[in-house]
C-alpha cells in the first residue's frame, strides 16, 4: 500500500471516533445511551454476525427499520463486513418493499418488528435468506415477531472479529444502494461509492459548522440518501447522534432544550410544522440552532420565521443521484446587514456546489449555459465526486442520466450573476399557459406569504383556452378560515395575474416519509388519466 495514500471510507470515521472520543456519549435513543467506544463495539459485532452468516463481499444487506439504533450500526456494520446497505423507505407498502428486496438481490433483511406485521411472509422473495427482527421494546413494546429468526441484539451478541480493519482495497466500490420513490415507474438503485459517501459527509461537517460539541437530532429519516450523509459526518466530527423513531413536535421541542440540541435536518413541511405548534418557544431559543432544509425549496416567509427564533438554517439542495445535498446557500457575512425580506430571499435559494462537489451548470436543451441573468430557466446539470456511481444492474438508465458527460436532475433553474443557482421547478412541472411559463415555486411562494397559509402546493391543470393553468392546494393555519377569493385577491397583489391560480381547494397534502409534497398525487387526480406535457 503506498505511503502517501488511504483509500476513502466512512469506516475512517467511526474508527477515530471509537479511538479519539471513546468516552463520550455517541448515541442517545430514549433512554438509552452509548458511549463511542460502545457503538464501535456494536458496529464490529454486527460486521461479525454478517460474515459468521455468510455475508460475502459485495453482498447486499437490506434494512427496515425507523431511526434506531440497530440501522445505525449498520451504516458502518454493514460496509465494515465487506457488504454493501440497502435502506429501504419504511412508508413503502409490501409489493414495492418485495420489489426492492428482489432487485437488490438482498440476502439479508433486518426489519423492524412493527413493521414487519405490514410487510408480511409472502411479501419476502424467495433471495433473501434470513430474517433477523428488530424490537424496539421502549417505543414500541410486546410486538409479536410475525417472521422466524433471531432479535437484532441476539443475532450481534458475538466477540467481535479481531481480523476486522475499516480499510478498503478500493474506494470505488458500492457502500451502499438507495432506492429512488419511483414515482415515474420502478424504483432505481443508486449506488453510492465508499469515496464519494466519505466526501460529501466531509461536505456536511463543514458546511454545516459540525465538531465535537455539536448535538444532532435525528428528524430526517436514515433511509433517505443515507440521512444525507450524516451518520458519517456526525460520527466523523465526533458529535452526538440522537435518534427519533418518529417526529412529534413536543417531542422534538423537549429533546432541543433537554439534549442540548445544535443541529437537525428537515423538509420545508417539518420546519412548518414545528415552528407553527403550539410548543414552539415563542421567543429566541436559548442556544444556537442550525437547520439544513432541503427537498423542495422553503419560502422566504418560512424562513423569516425561523429566524425569528434565533435558528440559522442553510438551504441545501440534490437528489438522491447525488448523495443527497449537492449544492448550499453559502452565506455571505456581509449579508446580515441586509433588511429582513432581503436575507430571506437569499436564503431560499439553493445556491452553489458544495465544498466537494465541484460542478453545478444551468443549460439549455444544447447543454450550453444560460445567462446568469436571474430569468432565464434551465436544466441543472451536475459532475463531480458526489455524482452516483450508477443505477444498480441497470446501464440504460445509467447511460440516459449521465448523457452529455453530465448527470442531469430534470429540476429547472436560473442562474444568478453571482453564481448562485434559485430552483424554479421540477420539468414536469412548470406551467405553460397560453405560451408563457409559470414557475409553481414561484406561486407557492407568493401565497406562503399570506398569514392565514400554513403550506401551500400548486400544479398545472387542464384548460380548454390556455393549455394549463394554476391550481391551488391549501393548508390554512388552525383556527384560521380563508377562501379561494381571499387567496387569489393576495395572489393579484404581488404576481402577474396569469400566474395567479384560477381555483384554490382547501384541506390536507399529499407527503413522502421525509415530508416531501407529493404532486404527481395531486397531478393524478386532476388530469385523469391524461398525460401532462413534459416541457
Amino acid at each position: 500500500m503506498p505511503v502517501n495514500r488511504t483509500e476513502l471510507t466512512p469506516l475512517l470515521f467511526v474508527e477515530r471516533a471509537e479511538r479519539v472520543y471513546a468516552p463520550r456519549t455517541g448515541v442517545v435513543y430514549g433512554a438509552r445511551r452509548f458511549s463511542y467506544a460502545e457503538l464501535g463495539t456494536r458496529v464490529r459485532r454486527l460486521a461479525t454476525a454478517l460474515r459468521r452468516a455468510g455475508i460475502r463481499p459485495g453482498d447486499r444487506v437490506a434494512f427496515v427499520a425507523h431511526n434506531t439504533p440497530a440501522l445505525l450500526d449498520a451504516h458502518f456494520g454493514v460496509a465494515l463486513a465487506g457488504a454493501v446497505l440497502v435502506a429501504i423507505n419504511t412508508r413503502l407498502n409490501a409489493g414495492e418493499i418485495a420489489y426492492i428486496l428482489e432487485h437488490s438481490g438482498a440476502r439479508i433483511l433486518f426489519v423492524d418488528a412493527e413493521l414487519a406485521a405490514g410487510l408480511g411472509r409472502d411479501a419476502v422473495p424467495s433471495t433473501v435468506e434470513r430474517i433477523v427482527t428488530i424490537d424496539d421494546p421502549e417505543f414500541a413494546p410486546g410486538v409479536a415477531h410475525v417472521f422466524d429468526g433471531p432479535e437484532y441484539e441476539k443475532f450481534v451478541a458475538v466477540e467481535p472479529d479481531d481480523e476486522l480493519a475499516c480499510r478498503v482495497a478500493d474506494e470505488e466500490e458500492t457502500y451502499s444502494i438507495n432506492y429512488t420513490s419511483g414515482t415515474t415507474g420502478r424504483p432505481k438503485g443508486v449506488m453510492y461509492t465508499h469515496r464519494g459517501a466519505y466526501l460529501n459527509a466531509l461536505a456536511e461537517i463543514t458546511g454545516n459548522r459540525m465538531d465535537s460539541g455539536s448535538v444532532f437530532l435525528w428528524t430526517l429519516p436514515l433511509f433517505h440518501c443515507n440521512g444525507w450523509c450524516f451518520p458519517w459526518a456526525v460520527t466523523g466530527a465526533g458529535g452526538r447522534h440522537v435518534l427519533l423513531r418518529r417526529i412529534e413536535p413536543p417531542v422534538v421541542w423537549r429533546l432541543i432544550a433537554e439534549e442540548g440540541v445544535t443541529h437537525f435536518n428537515g423538509a420545508p413541511t417539518v420546519l412548518i410544522m414545528l415552528a407553527n405548534h403550539p410548543d414552539a418557544p415563542t421567543g429566541s431559543l436559548a442556544r444556537p440552532l442550525r437547520i439544513a432544509t432541503g427537498g423542495a425549496p422553503p419560502s422566504p416567509t418560512l424562513l423569516a420565521q425561523w429566524e425569528r427564533l434565533g435558528a440559522e438554517i442553510t438551504h441545501i439542495y440534490g437528489l438522491t443521484e447525488t448523495y443527497g445535498p449537492h449544492t448550499l446557500c453559502d452565506w455571505h457575512p456581509e449579508w446580515n446587514a441586509r433588511d429582513a425580506e432581503t436575507r430571506a430571499r437569499l436564503r431560499a435559494r439553493q445556491g452553489v456546489a458544495n465544498i466537494v462537489a465541484c460542478e453545478l451548470r444551468v443549460v439549455d436543451s444544447e447543454m450550453r449555459d444560460v445567462p446568469a441573468d436571474a430569468a432565464t430557466m434551465g436544466e441543472v446539470v451536475m459532475r463531480g465526486n458526489n455524482v452516483m456511481k450508477g443505477y444498480f444492474a441497470d446501464p440504460q438508465a445509467t447511460a440516459e442520466a449521465f448523457r452529455g458527460g453530465w448527470f442531469h436532475s430534470g429540476d429547472v433553474a436560473v442562474m444568478h450573476p453571482d453564481g448562485y443557482i434559485e430552483l424554479r421547478d421540477r420539468q414536469k412541472d412548470i406551467i405553460i399557459s397560453g405560451g408563457e411559463n409559470i414557475s409553481t415555486i414561484e406561486v407557492e411562494q407568493a401565497i406562503a406569504r399570506h398569514p392565514d397559509v400554513l403550506e401551500v402546493a400548486v400544479i398545472a391543470v387542464p384548460d380548454e383556452k390556455w393549455g394549463e393553468v394554476p391550481k391551488a392546494f391549501v393548508v390554512p393555519k388552525e383556527g384560521r378560515v380563508l377562501s379561494e377569493a381571499d387567496v387569489i385577491a393576495h395572489c393579484r397583489t404581488v404576481l402577474a395575474h396569469f400566474k395567479c391560480p384560477k381555483t384554490v381547494v382547501f384541506g390536507p397534502l399529499p407527503k413522502t416519509s421525509t415530508g416531501k409534497v407529493q404532486k404527481f398525487v395531486l397531478r393524478e387526480k386532476e388530469w385523469g388519466g391524461r398525460e401532462k406535457r413534459i416541457h
